[in-house]
């Protein structure tokens, strides 16, 4: 079996022409061909980059339909079909169609899965396809009849062509030159010029050896296809546990179809280099694989390379100028979920380069606490799978009708199992923090300051809520709590963290004096 991968420069044709019959064979190569080992049939792994919280389909669609590039598309699919292809004994032309109108020639492989003496001369990549400005093109120089509406009549005009651009047609008639807008204007043509394709095809010059017809695999590169995961949370009524379901959004915009191909995705960061302007580094895709056991209206999951691979393990049809969901895994439900009310004054704020000795600089307000939900992706809850980034939604029963109602959203990640996933839903509405600074000292000569706050959460629900307050001491590295009116949490080398319960219409403050030293 003997595989060529084709270097190529980028023209109307694609051509490479090997130096000599030689310089292409493989250096070691088996007695005997192999029997082939593969069916006929396609196979596709798409690749992704999209940002979760940008990516619109949509917008990409009516792009496309707009002629503008999908090489713009945040992704791209590696791939690989394997077809009967009629080889020639000796010297031969073989045209491969229904490739995707943005392949990336350089990337395409030729392994003759019978005859290993197959080799590849030479190869072209067509993509003149047929359109109304080809056409005309294709007919300068030839006879045309046009229509052209007069009024309520109608006139026809015949000649040779001379010109068409910028939505005029100069024709040569018998009654001299005459210039005529296309927009309007029905035109009679002959036969179809030679050189046009009704779809992208690539032509090969083959060195066959017994010839026939054999089992050809050919992998390419294509542009216009990505992906991305989507996420439906549902809570229970005491926010304790929840449900889970995981979606693929599948957009193809190669410009080919793929009818019962085999569907492979792949999450995790995968360096390419983008062939634009720009110059940019672009990202999308060792130890024994595990796989996930799945049943068959998922995805099914295992480790490859440094990222993981999803397998669909049935045959789907991926259309053309198209997007499709498909189950990513099977519902998971019952597994434990914790809800938080978060506030955090200090986000964002870090130690400086040098103590913070500004007494003017102090934080504080009144604001309403996050909203987040989390829990672990581990085994024991029922979970325990690597999530891809995605968009997760999360949504509540009303007791009154039964029916889900949204209540927030966030993105996450590429998150590997036994990790957490945060979600971050709004602001709370009936709880209420305040944050005031009671006391300041500094002395400059001693390198020693303090300073004192007074935190007030105030609930005005019918039910107690659990709240944590984050405190960021950001003036400097060297702090101690001198007083404290409650236990706190350290988080980090200059994060602190306070948990308690706040009663039903009721409220509670915390107090804490910081020193620092420097």
């Amino acid at each position: 079996m003997s595989t060529y991968i084709l270097t190529l420069s980028r023209s109307l044709a694609f051509i490479v022409v090997a130096s000599s019959y030689a310089d292409t064979q493989v250096a070691a190569k088996p007695a005997a061909a192999a029997k082939p080992v593969a069916t006929a049939g396609t196979s596709i792994t798409v690749y992704s980059s999209a940002d979760p919280g940008g990516f619109d389909p949509q917008r990409y669609i009516q792009a496309e339909r707009g002629g503008y590039d999908a090489n713009d598309v945040p992704g791209y699919a590696i791939v690989k079909v394997v077809r009967n292809v009629a080889i020639p004994a000796g010297i031969g032309t073989v045209a491969f169609t229904d490739v995707a109108a943005f392949i990336d020639p350089t990337t395409v492989s030729f392994t003759d899965l019978e005859d290993a003496a197959t080799a590849v001369l030479e190869q072209n990549f067509q993509f003149d396809l047929v359109s109304p400005a080809k056409l005309m093109e294709r007919y300068i120089g030839r006879t045309i009849t046009l229509s052209v509406p007069m009024g309520d009549s109608v006139s026809n005009v015949e000649g040779e062509l001379l010109s068409a651009n910028q939505g005029q047609l100069v024709l040569s008639t018998i009654d001299g030159i005459r210039i005529v807008p296309s927009n309007g204007a029905q035109v009679q043509l002959g036969d179809l010029p030679g050189g046009l394709l009704t779809k992208p095809t690539l032509l090969w010059k083959l060195s066959g050896g017994k010839g026939g017809d054999h089992l050809v695999r050919t992998t390419y590169k294509t542009s216009g296809m990505t992906w991305r995961a989507d996420y439906n949370i549902v809570l229970d009524s005491a926010d304790k546990s929840a449900s889970l379901t995981g979606w693929v959004t599948l957009m193809n915009l190669s410009g080919a179809s793929y009818p019962g191909a085999q569907l492979k995705l792949v999450a995790g960061k995968v360096q390419t280099i983008q062939p634009n302007s720009r110059g940019a580094v672009g990202s999308g895709g060792g130890a024994r694989p595990r796989m996930l056991e799945m049943v068959a209206d998922g995805f099914q999951e295992k480790e490859f390379f440094e990222y993981h691979l999803y397998t669909l393990p049935r045959a789907t049809d991926v259309m053309e100028n198209s997007t499709q969901q498909i189950a990513l895994f099977p519902p998971v439900d019952a597994f434990k979920v914790k809800k938080e009310l978060i506030f955090d004054w200090t986000a964002g704020y870090g130690v400086a380069s040098a103590p913070i000795v500004d007494r003017d600089f102090t934080i504080g307000d009144t604001r309403k606490p996050a909203i987040m939900v989390s829990f672990e992706n581990k085994k024991d809850n029922a979970l325990g799978m690597p999530l891809p980034a995605g968009k997760i939604r999360v949504f509540k029963e009303d007791s009154s009708d039964g029916t889900l109602e949204f209540i927030g959203e966030d993105l996450i990640d590429h998150t590997p199992r036994n990790e957490t996933v945060k979600i971050k839903l709004g602001e709370a509405f009936d709880v209420v923090g305040e944050r005031v600074r009671t006391d300041f000292t500094i002395d400059s000569a001693g390198k020693r300051m303090t300073e004192t706050f007074r935190i007030e959460i105030r609930n005005q629900k019918s039910s107690a809520q659990t709240v944590r307050i984050i405190e960021r001491l950001y003036r400097w590295t060297n702090w101690q709590i001198s007083a404290k009116s409650d236990n706190f949490t350290k988080l980090d080398s200059n994060t602190i963290a306070f948990d308690f319960d706040v009663p039903p219409e009721g409220r509670r403050a915390v107090t804490y004096t910081v020193v620092y030293t420097w």
